[in-house]
């Protein structure tokens, strides 16, 4: 697998897993739209360039531009990520981890009730 990606990488292969394939124009326009800080041109460029020496994105140019895409899977990205956090936050106690995260926010009763049915599953 790829590198494990920087928070600024996610951010831009969120977009990707989202939208397939992407300029680096209409990724900085969508991270410029959920930040709270303006987010140069330049600065998504540098980054995915970089990405692209990582192995994260791949990209294809017609004419001028160039189209990215991811070349890491999501799911496999998530896990990779969460097995990180697990190990080094919480010792890996994914138990310390679930009560960590239930307790620290507000936890919906839908969500509640979907997690119980997740256990339930589990047991069976």
């Amino acid at each position: 697998m790829a590198s494990q990606p920087t928070n600024a990488e996610l951010d831009i292969l969120r977009h990707l897993w989202k939208e397939k394939e992407a300029t680096v124009r209409d990724i900085n326009q969508s991270l410029n739209q959920t930040s709270e800080k303006e987010i140069g041109y330049t600065t998504t460029l540098k980054i995915m360039q970089i990405m692209h020496e990582k192995g994260l994105v791949k990209r294809r140019k017609q004419g001028k531009t160039h189209f990215y895409t991811a070349n890491i899977d999501e799911k496999e990205t998530q896990n990779s990520l969460l097995d990180r956090l697990i190990d080094t936050a919480f010792s890996g106690s994914a138990m310390n981890m679930v009560v960590q995260a239930l307790g620290h926010r507000k936890t919906s009763p839908e969500e509640l009730e979907a997690i119980r049915k997740f256990l339930d599953q589990m047991e069976e």
